[in-house]
């Protein structure tokens, strides 16, 4: 079997099985088996696989059509022009998460500490640890999701602390200059809506926040006020119509702001701690 043939059967096959761009797949999981990048087929179609290389390939082709994601299979995931390494202890990242990165890039370029909280695999802390002067601190509650965000930051040679934490609580008082989260935020209700390979194969506490998915934003939001330094910015990723819902929750913040993705979905809420803003000690009740 060449390299051709192979691609054109696993994309014939992902596609009868209702799998999503079934021919960048089919390339994915080849370039898995072959131990090789995309590009390499292009020049080599007539390549003959090796008889393990078919065999591995036919095996992720069929984990895949039974609904593991491609990323578990191939153990990658691109996010913000760097390959990140992942598993089903993190959630996987999406590529709409890189507006968070670039706003808190484009809005704060001197900060001095910020943390990511809930890091999962690490993608937002490790690339703004390599795209700004920062000192980045990534917080997790799962000890096995903080296992991959460091093996992805050692790897990519990024400088990030890392700490278990249940969201913001081992952070102190007023000692940080940026929070920025991608929390779950999909309702237990809309469970039964999500594709298999998101609702059985991705970490069901990196998901889902509750009945209405807002769990997550009613702990993380006061923890953010209470860390954060006055003048401090608060950027958190949105769920799908939760824009106004999130931005209540966030009413002692100023300046609050929402940015929509490429698809017009309202993505991300910036929101800042007033600059004017007593110590807590000082506060009047």
């Amino acid at each position: 079997m060449t390299i051709r043939t192979a691609l054109s059967q696993g994309a014939a096959l992902l596609e009868q099985g209702g799998v999503d761009s079934p021919k960048f797949t089919a390339e994915l999981l080849l370039a898995c088996a072959l131990r090789c990048e995309r590009v390499y087929f292009f020049a080599h179609p007539e390549q003959e696989l090796r008889e393990g290389e078919q065999l591995h390939y036919g095996r992720y082709l069929h984990e895949r059509l039974q609904g593991r994601p491609a990323q578990h299979i191939t153990r990658r995931q691109e996010f913000y022009g760097r390959e990140f390494r992942v598993g089903p202890e993190v959630l996987i990242p999406r590529p709409e998460t890189e507006l968070l990165v670039e706003t808190v890039l484009k809005l704060r370029p001197g900060a001095r500490i910020i943390v990511d909280a809930g890091t999962g695999s690490g993608a937002i802390a490790v690339t703004l640890a390599l795209e700004s002067k920062a000192h980045v601190m990534a917080v997790d509650f799962s000890r096995a999701a903080l296992g991959v965000a460091a093996a992805n930051a050692y790897r990519l040679d990024a400088r990030v602390g890392f700490m278990q934490s249940d969201w913001l609580a081992a952070i102190a008082s007023e000692s940080v200059d940026v929070v920025v989260s991608n929390p779950p935020y999909i309702a237990e209700t809309d469970r039964a809506t999500l594709q298999p390979e998101v609702r059985d194969h991705e970490p069901a506490m990196a998901l889902f926040a509750g009945a209405d998915g807002l769990d997550a934003y009613r702990k993380l939001i006061p923890d953010a006020w209470r860390v954060l330094r006055p003048g401090g910015l608060l950027a958190l990723e949105l769920g799908f119509g939760q824009a106004e819902a999130v931005a209540a929750l966030a009413s002692n913040f100023t300046e609050r702001q929402i940015l929509a993705d490429l698809a017009s979905i309202e993505r991300v809420l910036l929101c800042q701690k007033p600059a004017d803003c007593a110590p807590p000690e000082l506060r009047l009740p």
